[in-house]
């Protein structure tokens, strides 16, 4: 079996990277996907393909639908759905994000700094994991797929 993996969440930092590099190490069967990562793209998709918004609700409401396209079917065609949040900005989208695969009963590993832990409790509760670093998520990862621990 290949195991199809969402990532989501924050933007700012490598953590894909590092679970990718970590699971093709591990060469592990999974497939990975995302939201579109690149900021300016997400945010300016809607102005760009239906025309120009002169009130920011608007072109936030176009672009967001629009992302969510991708967004809902990559979940939706997901094993496992990795929700990172970081501590720098607020990722609403992710929370979302992780409350749309509990929906539909998908398994979710939360990654995030401890310091995050009190304002994510609900998220975590939803969690099948809790994880602190993108080594943790692969090693669940290695375990879940092959049984074995590092």
């Amino acid at each position: 079996m290949t195991w199809n993996i969402y990532l989501s969440g924050e933007i700012h930092t490598d953590w894909r990277e590092k679970i990718e590099t970590g699971l093709k190490a591990a060469d592990l069967p999974v497939n990975l996907s995302s939201p579109n990562t690149d900021h300016a793209s997400s945010d300016d998709c809607g102005d760009r393909l239906l025309g120009a918004e002169d009130h920011s609700f608007w072109k936030d409401h176009k672009a967001s639908n629009i992302n969510s396209i991708r967004i809902r079917n990559l979940i939706e065609k997901a094993d496992v759905v990795i929700v990172r949040f970081g501590d720098k900005y607020k990722q609403w989208n992710a929370a979302f994000d992780a409350g749309y695969a509990a929906a539909l009963g998908k398994s979710i590993i939360t990654l995030h700094d401890p310091e995050l832990t009190h304002a994510l409790k609900e998220v975590d509760g939803a969690a099948t994991a809790v994880a602190q670093t993108p080594e943790e998520v692969v090693n669940i990862m290695k375990y879940v797929i092959n049984g074995t621990l590092p």
